[in-house]
């Protein structure tokens, strides 16, 4: 069994490797030359209304790729008996589809059916970074946009109660190493976590202790004051780090002093090499963003063989 899964990893980096060299960043230098700025410019209006839609887009864009690759599938409406991604269990909490739909909207009144919904959400993840403070990188372009969105496939994303062995696996299926693991958590720099995604930490957590013994107790104790055991406000949550709307290395550096939300935040520090790689970050915010740059790129290249067509719509399959 291990020969096979050996044999499958290197199919899986061998595809990616061939796709990272088919998206081109020129792909649509002849056909819509002023894309990036068209994209850029529909999320930097929504962002100064809206301070929550960096993180929105970004985490919308890790859901996409890792069901069915980057093809948008995660942006399409659910149809009678067809449940879509985007109605999935853990993407319920999903917003700011409009930016994406504002960006295609400008888009198809330049170059009209040129550029895919798939490489516009990879685009505004990209654009939704530089605008919080983080870095910016030419994005590879030229993906296409998938057909089929099922809510049942959702149970594939990365759970926020995984441990390292099951990250691991997650992220070895889609080509990503252990480096690309700890590099994407930190866009856990941006955004909010509802008190459901990490009651198991603060609530029960065995039968002999209430709150997880590798939390900072005083960070569980806030934390169980806004999250109490029967909660009922419903958007109740945490800040993911202290500075929530600013991209940079403090959801490190918080990880090391006990102050992660998620038990997979502090999966990471149970293996040698994450352990290693997050202390690597919270020292160094220039590693940090290195490292974040190499590995968005890898997984926004993340495809499968079903995206074939440009969605003139990115809500429905024209």
């Amino acid at each position: 069994m291990a020969g096979i899964a050996t044999v499958m990893m290197l199919i899986t980096t061998m595809h990616l490797a061939s796709l990272v060299r088919a998206l081109n960043v020129n792909y649509y230098e002849n056909t819509c030359p002023h894309v990036d700025s068209i994209v850029a410019a529909s999320v930097h209006k929504a962002t100064m209304n809206d301070k929550t839609v960096p993180a929105a887009l970004l985490r919308m864009h890790f859901h996409d790729c890792f069901i069915r690759g980057c093809d948008a599938s995660v942006l399409l409406e659910s149809k009678g008996k067809t449940v879509a991604e985007k109605d999935g269990p853990p993407n319920i909490s999903l917003h700011a589809f409009y930016v994406i739909d504002n960006a295609k909207k400008a888009l198809e009144e330049v170059c009209p059916g040129v550029v895919s919904c798939a490489d516009i959400l990879a685009l505004a993840a990209r654009d939704a970074v530089t605008l919080s403070g983080g870095p910016t990188w030419d994005v590879p372009k030229g993906r296409k946009d998938g057909r089929i969105s099922m809510a049942t496939e959702t149970r594939q994303l990365p759970a926020p109660t995984f441990n390292i062995s099951q990250l691991q696996q997650s992220f070895s299926q889609r080509g990503l190493s252990l480096e690309d693991l700890v590099a994407l958590s930190g866009g856990h720099t941006l955004g909010f976590a509802h008190c459901s995604s990490f009651q198991n930490r603060i609530h029960r957590f065995s039968p002999k202790q209430d709150i997880d013994p590798s939390m900072k107790a005083s960070f569980g104790s806030r934390l169980r004051s806004i999250c109490p055991s029967h909660n009922k406000v419903k958007n109740a949550g945490s800040s993911l780090d202290s500075s929530s709307t600013l991209f940079d290395n403090a959801y490190y550096k918080l990880l090391l002093q006990g102050e992660s939300i998620f038990s997979s935040d502090e999966a990471l520090l149970t293996h040698p090499t994450t352990k290693a790689l997050v202390s690597k970050f919270a020292y160094s915010q220039e590693e940090f963003e290195r490292a974040f740059v190499k590995s968005m790129i890898k997984m926004s290249s993340i495809t499968n063989a079903e995206q074939q067509q440009i969605r003139l719509d990115c809500k429905f399959v024209t």
